[in-house]
């Protein structure tokens, strides 16, 4: 028997220089700046005095310190409260609109189904400050266009940046630029749907309501699944729509959404261990939600399946 021809070294070692890029990049710009972000963290600044001179300001050891400050902030509690109630709006209204555009979409007899496609997944390709820009400057009374059509009927002009109207003018944003991604997303799913089950369907005397509700999006459902996790994680990120309207009311603090009171420790304050301990408690708040979502939703689904 002949034995077998070994591999030249280079033909054995060419998928870890195909992998290395990737892990170079991946080291550099995702582990590097966690594992500094949470050095920062454990760390603190002491000053000696008036805090001049060299040595004056000395970088110790604080522990779990910053921490526990931040879990205490009243400020960052209260950012997170507010995002709740953001989240509340957003993520069932935008949901809802994809699954019922994307239904429509996938209707039998849909009249320029390509234009609608586009005109209702083209605001998602607007960056988020120029939305809100946009949306900030119809809000303004005095510049809006709607506010004009208001006064000239004589109807009531309710101050949309201001009070607990501001959170739907917010949610309002995200909804108009992510309402076409999840459509997107849920639609190309229901596209994958085979014909033989929606004819099955049509056969067995279902309208298109009923196939809607009994086939499509139960079919759908791990795309759902998928589009409820990232807008989670979406409005748990919130930070360019409120920083962008700030300067147009003094109803959003510096300190609205928690990602804000981090910019805010970093760079206005100069606190960054502080806001390194909180940009930690963001990522992992957003890491236990997100997998225990995950976990549930998989669950759900093997219940079924035993079923």
């Amino acid at each position: 028997m002949t034995s077998a021809r070994r591999k030249p070294y280079g033909v054995k070692g060419a998928p870890y220089g195909f992998l290395l890029p990737a892990t170079v990049l991946f080291v550099l710009f995702f582990a590097l700046p966690i594992g500094y972000a949470i050095w920062l963290s454990l760390h603190k600044v002491r000053v000696k005095g008036l805090g001049l001179g060299a040595g004056a300001r000395k970088e110790v050891w604080a522990g779990i310190g910053n921490y526990t400050d931040a879990l205490t902030d009243g400020e960052l509690v209260d950012g997170a409260l507010r995002v709740a109630g953001y989240g509340v709006i957003v993520v069932p209204v935008m949901l809802g609109l994809a699954l019922l555009f994307a239904l429509m979409l996938d209707a039998e007899k849909v009249r320029l189904a390509p234009f609608t496609r586009l005109a209702i997944f083209l605001p998602y390709a607007i960056p988020g400050v120029v939305a809100a820009l946009l949306w900030g400057f119809l809000y303004l009374p005095d510049v809006s266009p709607f506010y004009f059509v208001l006064d000239k009927l004589g109807l009531p002009q309710p101050n949309l940046l201001d009070g607990g109207p501001l959170y739907l003018a917010l949610s309002n944003i995200a909804v108009w630029g992510g309402t076409g991604f999840n459509m997107i997303v849920i639609y190309t799913s229901l596209r994958a749907i085979p014909a033989e089950v929606l004819e099955a369907a049509k056969l067995d005397g279902a309208g298109p309501l009923q196939t809607a509700l009994r086939v499509k999006i139960p079919m759908v459902a791990p795309s759902l699944v998928l589009t409820f996790f990232f807008s989670i994680i979406a409005t748990l990120q919130v930070f360019s729509e409120p920083t962008t309207l700030k300067p147009l009311t003094n109803s959003v603090s510096t300190t609205w959404s928690p990602l804000m009171k981090v910019y805010r420790d970093a760079f206005n304050t100069g606190d960054i261990h502080a806001a390194a301990a909180e940009a930690v408690i963001i990522a992992v708040a957003t890491l236990v939600l997100s997998f225990g979502f995950l976990r549930a939703a998989n669950s759900r689904t093997k219940q079924e399946e035993a079923r």
